[in-house]
């Protein structure tokens, strides 16, 4: 046992643990920071295909879901993402702007782990991984962390753990057990920003046309995305789908426009006008991919029709109804997904510790002093394009200022 209580354990040393040591070494506090994984943050150097997408310029409180939309307004106000983006121009990291602001490092992902590293154990904090936590309970003052590596006394308990995403990297409930212990109320958890399966034809719809990606405008109620859709050998997958997962319900519906930037109805009819002998798997195909054109229409979903057998006609061959059905199977396009991929390959964990639990401005609990959650344990989740990074630099700062 250590012979002086530490300020603060964080326990996990992922994107919000390792920040919230170094933000708090800084104040002088004495940090200790525990993981039980052999590579410390290995969801940072997967991240953006390995050069990690370390925050997102636009940022907003409405890029987040959460029970209580109104809690993670303190934490990202005070901790925007030029904040971030100046530690990361202080370290040297070269970085570049990409699609709907998400901003990359130039060259890889373990740039931001090294400076988040560097920036803990420059000012004393110590990071041990390879360490799994026994047991952690409340001594009075201090809280007691027995581990495989020793056991440590402190003021403060931080609680970075994660969520459930991705377990082959090593993601556990721990964090979720430690709110149940010390008596926190959890929300449902569930599979975010993940790719959807699908069963029957549309699946084997889907496995034809595996590797084939359009843009694509996805409805789910009055939520909307348009973003990239590519189909897979499950289902659908791709930041449209990422983002509609967050909100899609089982059993609930889908809407699909395959084909957001035109109204494809009106331009049937208008190439119709110019020259009816063309055929409408012509105009489709200048739009769409010839593989998707085929199978969509052609063993599509029966319950708006087969338009198979039209594909191959001359526009002056098919009547309006008929061009506004083949359009709205297109533009409109109604799936129900049979579930997710899961954890698997999720990027993020939905629900988690009730916010109604926590202080906004410092992520201490409302009913056990010094004990913090931070990051993807608690109920905030981001939308894709690390929107969720964003969080854990946000949640992490306004935890360790508090200390």
């Amino acid at each position: 046992m250590t012979d002086k209580p530490l300020d603060a354990i964080i326990l996990g040393a992922g994107a919000a643990g390792l920040f919230c040591a170094g933000e708090a070494g800084r104040l002088g506090h004495s940090i200790l920071v525990l993981d039980h994984a052999k590579r410390i943050g290995e969801k940072i150097r997967i991240s953006g295909g390995g050069r990690c997408n370390f925050t997102n310029i636009h940022a907003r409180p409405e890029n987040f879901i959460s029970q209580n939309p109104k809690f993670c307004i303190s934490a990202l106000k005070r901790f925007t993402p030029q904040h971030f983006l100046d530690r990361v121009n202080d370290a040297g990291i070269a970085w570049h702007e990409k699609t709907l602001g998400q901003l990359f490092c130039d060259h890889r992902a373990q740039d931001i782990i090294d400076m988040l590293m560097k920036g803990a154990r420059g000012t004393g904090v110590t990071i041990q991984g390879e360490t799994t936590i026994k047991k952690v309970s409340r001594e009075g003052a201090f809280f007691r962390v027995e581990t495989t590596g020793g056991t440590y006394l402190s003021t403060a308990l931080i609680v970075a753990t994660g969520g459930l995403s991705i377990p082959k990297i090593g993601a556990t409930g721990l964090g979720y057990d430690l709110a149940r212990q010390f008596g926190l109320d959890l929300l449902e958890r569930r599979a975010g920003l993940v790719p959807l399966t699908f069963e029957g034809a549309i699946l084997e719809n889907a496995k034809t046309l595996a590797g084939v990606s359009v843009d694509a405008e996805i409805h789910y109620g009055r939520t909307m995305f348009r973003e990239g859709l590519l189909f897979t050998h499950r289902g659908l997958s791709g930041p449209s789908i990422l983002q509609i997962s967050n909100y899609w319900r089982d059993g609930e519906a889908i809407a699909v426009n395959l084909l957001p930037s035109v109204n494809i109805a009106t331009s049937l009819a208008d190439a119709r006008r110019e020259n009816g002998r063309q055929t409408v798997e012509k105009v489709l195909t200048s739009y769409l991919p010839k593989r998707l054109v085929q199978t969509h229409a052609g063993t599509g979903d029966h319950r708006v029709g087969d338009y198979g057998a039209a594909l191959g006609r001359g526009l002056a061959e098919v009547g309006n109804k008929s061009l506004d059905q083949l359009a709205r199977h297109f533009q409109h396009w109604q799936v129900y997904p049979s579930g997710t991929e899961g954890y698997r390959t999720a990027e993020v964990t939905l629900g988690g510790v009730d916010t109604r639990g926590l202080n906004s401005r410092t992520m201490e609990t409302n009913s056990v002093p010094g004990l913090y959650f931070i990051g993807e344990v608690v109920d905030v989740t981001g939308w894709l394009g690390r929107y969720n990074f964003q969080w854990a630099w946000a949640s992490a700062h306004a935890a360790a200022m508090s200390l």
